[in-house]
């Protein structure tokens, strides 16, 4: 046991090592700025950081991805360079790949195969994608973990920690408390192969009778809980049909809108990171959903509590605004923080507010949001600043996401009646109870 604790602690100990200059550098020019007034290429320091966490790979990079999906918690050139993290990280070579697959499947395990492509099809901040073919003719994706992530998780969590700590030393109106545990959760579950497998199961059962959302078939004899081995499915990245005509592109928003909040609305479920590696498009423009890891499990009363202040808006209800807030998780909230919120919150409602066609946003230009959240996050500094719940990290990261596919698209749809047909019937308890059963169906 001993032995194992030593080794553990001097992989934490050298990824110490190897973060520590990465974050030692945004920390140093960022105080530099702060205290002494020295001016920094912010752009050239992101293409810096950037470079530096695609190299080391693991939840560093992971974390530095979904800071750069919360609204005003970097700087916009910080951001705009995560961003690429996201699908444009550098692969592991093939001796890598050879020495994972043996420690996951035996020396033997080439003979599984009937052919393995070398080149990683798919690489990104915990493991990369490999593409293959099985002794039943069917074509299948590796997904294989990077080595060491476990050792690696506590050493990059406390890096972030640092970074966040710094960041709030001079700009207090998002309190980072319950995002660092919620991205600390969230990271730990990413790294269990065996529980994405459940969940992927899950999802193949709430889409069971679909046409428009597909979900991997789990290989289960060539998967551990490191490597994950499903069915390939043939699609084209979303922005491949950017320029198609517009009922091309509003169809596939609408199976968009559908593969995330499906899932969200009936089962209290959600798929928490929608960036543009995570799912592709079949030529009939239904939707190829992956990675299942970072997914949200939320009870039925904070999913009664988003559709409660959607309707509480709709009214303005001040009372069962306040209500659904707290049924959201938020404390302490005062009025004015409330009606700082409540500008937020009708930014994200405004397309469900009306029974018509329109966009998402009606501006075309910038990041989904981007305009709406300074406003609210400078107002929130000089009320003295909020602490977000837990739970709104993963769902506001969603709608901003989503929010920002359908901008792409330029959709125009009537996101009004798609979101009451998924609502009309809810009810808190029935949503718990299909939870329970999904989830035991799948042995999570």
């Amino acid at each position: 046991m001993k032995d194992l604790e030593s080794k553990s602690l001097s992989k934490q100990i050298k990824r110490y090592a190897q973060v520590g200059g990465v974050v030692g550098k945004l920390a140093t020019k960022l105080a530099t700025q702060k205290y002494l007034g020295v001016k920094i290429d912010k752009k050239k320091h992101a293409e810096e950081i950037r470079a530096a966490l695609g190299g080391i790979k693991g939840p560093l990079m992971k974390v530095a991805q979904l800071s750069a999906t919360i609204p005003d918690l970097l700087p916009s050139e910080y951001v705009e360079e995560l961003r690429h993290l996201q699908s444009n990280a550098p692969s592991m070579g093939w001796l890598f790949v050879k020495r994972r697959m043996a420690a996951e499947l035996t020396a033997k395990w080439q003979e599984s195969f009937d052919s393995f492509g070398k080149e990683a099809s798919k690489a990104a901040s915990l493991g990369q994608v490999h593409k293959a073919l099985i002794k039943n003719n069917k074509v299948v994706a590796c997904k294989l973990q990077y080595p060491d992530m476990e050792s690696a998780v506590s050493a990059d969590l406390s890096q972030l920690k640092m970074i966040f700590s710094i960041y709030q030393s001079y700009n207090k109106a998002i309190k980072t408390g319950d995002i660092y545990k919620e991205i600390t959760e969230r990271l730990k579950e990413e790294l269990d192969y065996v529980r994405e497998r459940k969940l992927m199961k899950v999802f193949s059962n709430i889409f069971s009778d679909s046409e428009h959302v597909h979900v991997p078939e789990v290989i289960e004899s060539l998967s551990t809980k490191r490597l994950l081995t499903m069915t390939w499915l043939e699609g084209r990245p979303i922005l491949e049909f950017i320029k198609e005509k517009k009922e091309v592109r509003n169809t596939i928003a609408k199976n968009m809108f559908y593969a995330w909040y499906k899932p969200f609305y009936e089962y209290g479920i959600i798929h928490g990171d929608p960036h543009l590696g995570n799912y592709t498009i079949q030529n009939n423009l239904s939707v190829n959903l992956f990675d299942f890891g970072c997914m949200r499990i939320f009870k039925g009363k904070f999913i009664k509590g988003v559709i409660d202040l959607y309707f509480a808006l709709q009214k303005n209800d001040q009372a069962k605004i306040v209500d659904a807030y707290e049924q959201w998780g938020f404390t302490d909230i005062s009025k004015k923080k409330i009606e700082v919120l409540n500008k937020w919150a009708k930014f994200i409602y405004s397309p469900l507010m009306k029974d018509k066609v329109q966009k998402i946003q009606e501006s075309d230009s910038g990041v989904y949001g981007a305009k709406v959240a300074a406003e609210v996050h400078s107002e929130l500094k000089k009320l003295g600043g909020i602490k977000p719940p837990k739970e709104f990290v993963f769902m506001d990261r969603a709608a901003v996401g989503l929010g920002s596919v359908f901008m792409h698209l330029k959709a125009e749809v009537n996101w009004y009646r798609i979101f009451n047909n998924l609502i009309e019937n809810f009810q808190e308890k029935e949503l718990n109870k299909r939870q329970q059963k999904a989830l035991k169906l799948s042995n999570l």
